[in-house]
């Protein structure tokens, strides 16, 4: 009964890691730019998207969420509702490289984590276009996996 058991706990630990790996392309579909092309994210790119965004951004973005404004979260509605809006891979890295605000007439560079701004916060130093682009990515990935959870708040955090 015990080696049922084991067996049993080891085959859920198993197929549980394996669906979280082997996303399928549309999963890993995303918007690179305003002119609608697309690329499908390497499973490289998911993974190391997510570990450079978890380094760098959940800080102040777990889940998606903005804790210093929760209006505005990296949910789909909120990006695309931004001046310019910031839905695409390309949007995004430029975003990174110099923050504005929601409506895009002032640079937040000295409050907001970006490449503009590396000597204020140095883990953005180090980060290439190709670790930019990866972040992107996981960010526009993340509502097809997660779904509403995916910027959703406090009801899900």
């Amino acid at each position: 009964m015990k080696k049922f058991f084991l067996l049993a706990v080891a085959l859920c630990f198993t197929s549980v890691s394996c669906s979280a790996i082997e996303l399928d392309e549309a999963s890993r579909t995303v918007v690179v730019n305003n002119k609608g092309k697309t690329a499908i994210l390497s499973l490289e790119q998911v993974k190391r998207g997510k570990r450079l965004f978890n380094a760098s951004c959940s800080q102040c973005h777990t889940g998606g969420i903005t804790k210093t404004n929760p209006n505005v979260g990296l949910d789909p509605e909120s990006l695309s509702l931004a001046n310019p809006p910031r839905n695409t891979v390309d949007s995004l890295v430029s975003y990174m490289k110099n923050p504005t605000t929601y409506d895009g007439l002032e640079s937040i560079a000295e409050i907001h984590p970006s490449t503009a701004s590396a000597d204020v916060f140095p883990r953005m130093k180090s980060l290439t276009e190709e670790d930019l682009y990866a972040i992107a990515g996981h960010i526009l990935t993340q509502p097809k996996i997660v779904s509403e959870k995916w910027g959703g708040g406090k009801i899900y955090y």
